[in-house]
């Protein structure tokens, strides 16, 4: 028989872990805490080769990650570029990596509407306790829960998000619904540099999936500053004065809010970018957080993606991370037959990794939190450098065969 692996979390880093276990020769199953498709949260990401290389590990079609930018150019106020520098980036897609992810895993292997309430562990295994009353019983759990983590408040209730103090507010249009003047910018990966914020904005795959011209989307990511005390519960606020706390769901945004931002838009941003804010039915935002957790194993429980470590969306690598950590977990299980002995492979592997870019996040975000211009030039090369992850993840090794020592490479090209 098998042995069981319990993955908390269904959403990409958990579709990887579950993916690459039961390649390993684990029976892995996920548990995700909502009922509805989670293929309709998603938002615009970037790729890099460890995420093409995974996505074939897997079995799953990664010659097509997205839609490909080859220029990176800075906007000023009136729409003229004022730098230029020549990329070779894919953009992609949350939905676009989830959805077969989700369609190639068993149904039996994908429980929706299990909310995890605690893990209880025993010597020979470890039970998952939900809130609907049930429980599973397996030998290893997987924790890819996220930012706000289940398993991690139980293992290690002081590693907290630490917020970073902007928020990133996120529009998208599709390209059919833009007027022609759009068209010069839609090719590129566009920065805009209000006074002490930043906006990058870059082509997707569309609403209905689609990269070929006329059928692709246009993302927005704009980071503004908002103190935790006074505009982050303002933000956070709905129309009837209850405060959500960090975030807020989108429909629940205030309209003066959107409103204010749309009035900035036009005040601040080149016209084609700040069409994009104004053409949005429903922009929303998420406030930013750094997150390292010092440890990632707990007796039978694993620590992955998010819920291990969370890097500032700058890196453009939380996807391509969770999948890494996943591979990393299959191979260390893989190459040793002691549970404890692959664990402890897998944590010091992944801490290392995750610290690396949590700290390059962290880097990339600095000029938000200085009051001095910052240099257009370096923002834009350094967001748009590729990482090349070595080790655990490395293309065209067999499972099982583990790099030297796990780390990563910027690069440009």
């Amino acid at each position: 028989m098998r042995p069981r692996a319990l993955v908390i979390g269904g959403s990409l880093g958990g579709l990887f872990a579950a993916h690459l276990l039961r390649a390993a020769g684990w029976d892995a199953v996920v548990f995700e805490r909502v009922t509805e498709d989670l293929a309709s949260r998603g938002v615009g990401i970037g790729t890099h080769d460890a995420l093409a290389a995974l996505m074939a590990r897997i079995g799953l079609p990664s010659d097509r990650m997205g839609v490909e930018v080859r220029s990176s150019i800075c906007l000023d106020r009136d729409g003229g570029v004022v730098r230029e520098i020549p990329i070779h980036r894919t953009m992609t897609s949350w939905a676009w990596i989830y959805r077969p992810l989700r369609a190639a895993l068993p149904e039996a292997s994908y429980r929706p509407g299990r909310s995890l309430v605690r893990v209880e562990q025993e010597a020979d295994g470890i039970t998952a306790l939900f809130a609907d009353g049930t429980q599973e019983r397996g030998e290893l759990l997987v924790a890819a829960d996220g930012i706000r983590s289940t398993v991690r408040e139980q293992y290690l209730p002081e590693a907290r998000p630490a917020y970073a103090g902007y928020v990133a507010w996120r529009a998208m249009a599709e390209e059919a619904e833009l007027p022609a003047s759009f068209r010069p910018v839609f090719d590129c990966y566009s920065f805009c540099l209000p006074e002490g914020e930043m906006v990058l904005s870059y082509p997707v795959p569309g609403r209905e999936g689609g990269t070929a011209p006329g059928e692709r989307g246009y993302n927005v990511v704009w980071y503004r500053p908002a103190s935790l005390v006074d505009d982050l519960p303002r933000l956070c606020t709905d129309a009837s004065g209850r405060c959500h706390g960090l975030s807020i769901p989108p429909p629940l945004i205030r309209p003066e809010l959107v409103a204010e931002l749309r009035a900035a838009a036009r005040a601040s941003l080149a016209p084609a970018i700040a069409g994009i804010v104004c053409r949005t039915a429903q922009p929303f935002f998420q406030a930013i957080f750094d997150l390292e957790s010092p440890r990632l194993v707990f007796g039978r429980v694993a620590l992955l993606g998010d819920a291990a470590f969370v890097a500032r969306p700058h890196v453009g690598a939380g996807v391509t991370k969770a999948a890494v950590d996943a591979a990393a977990l299959a191979d260390a299980l893989t190459a040793e037959s002691d549970l404890p002995a692959a664990l402890a492979r897998y944590e010091r592997q992944q801490s290392a990794l995750g610290s690396a870019i949590v700290a390059r996040g962290r880097r990339l975000g600095a000029f938000l939190e200085r009051t001095a211009a910052p240099d257009a030039l370096w923002l834009m090369r350094e967001h748009s450098a590729k990482i090349r992850f070595t080790g655990a993840d490395t293309p065209g090794r067999r499972s099982g065969q583990l790099g030297s020592e796990p780390r990563i490479d910027y690069y440009y090209d």
